[in-house]
């Protein structure tokens, strides 16, 4: 089996469509989306849109569930997404569900099996953002009973096979290479390009699990400029260079 995994899109269609158009170069046969769609001062109802005519098996992130609660409690980022959701779109955000089994040996998740908060495979001190020990990360991994657990959440591309031969795999972020954030400790995450990046992850006749990593380029700068536009200078450095930084 062939898995395209894409994940954090937060609104960015034109890095969404270039990453659909790879998979479909490369082929799979089943693409399926981690959550994190649509939050961000970019394309929000276009990507609900696009995506929802794909029907792609889909979990939500902690943006999609922070995005439907209480409005004096969201950040601005899920504001702005709510503000520019269709009722349909809302509806279909408000009906995806927290994990998913692709089949008995796969499993998806946005953070960790227990957390849409947690990092899985990266470790938030109070010196900032570290790679994961293996302990840290069977930890997080639980009794979780899979094969294959696919996650997103820190825009970071990462995977670790555990002693036990479970695959954990990041494909990063299709949509925001950087971000900083002050959950548990303010740290930045940070990918060092503005590409676009997704995974695919593939079983061999012994159903082993690995992993290939792409980064597909497309037009980040006209993206960097929409949010510019649409309230969001903080956005800019992040998607012209997949760093965080002051915009200009």
């Amino acid at each position: 089996m062939k898995i395209a995994a894409i994940s954090d899109i937060h609104g960015n269609l034109a890095a969404l469509e270039a990453v659909l158009a790879d998979i479909a170069r490369r082929g799979a046969d089943v693409t399926v989306n981690l959550g994190d769609i649509v939050s961000g001062h970019l394309q929000p109802r276009e990507t609900a849109a696009r995506l929802m005519t794909l029907a792609l098996p889909t979990i939500r992130g902690n943006h999609e569930r922070q995005l439907l609660g209480d409005p004096a409690r969201m950040g601005v980022s899920d504001a702005y997404a709510r503000a520019q959701l269709l009722p349909q779109q809302l509806a279909w955000i408000a009906a995806l569900p927290a994990s998913l089994r692709l089949r008995h040996d796969v499993l998806l998740v946005h953070g960790t099996p227990g957390s849409d908060l947690v990092y899985f495979m990266d470790t938030i001190t109070p010196q900032g953002s570290r790679c994961a020990t293996m302990d840290e990360v069977a930890q997080r991994a639980g009794d979780a009973d899979a094969a294959l657990i696919l996650c997103g959440h820190t825009h970071m591309p990462r995977a670790v096979q555990l002693p036990d031969g479970r695959l954990i795999v990041n494909p990063g972020s299709v949509g925001l290479q950087a971000y900083d954030d002050d959950h548990l400790y303010p740290h930045v995450m940070e990918n060092g390009t503005p590409h676009a990046r997704y995974a695919i992850v593939e079983s061999d006749a012994h159903g082993r699990w690995s992993a290939q990593f792409y980064q597909v380029e497309y037009d980040w700068e006209t993206q960097a400029r929409l949010a510019l536009a649409n309230g969001r200078p903080d956005w800019v450095v992040p998607l012209r260079s997949g760093r965080v930084g002051m915009a200009t």
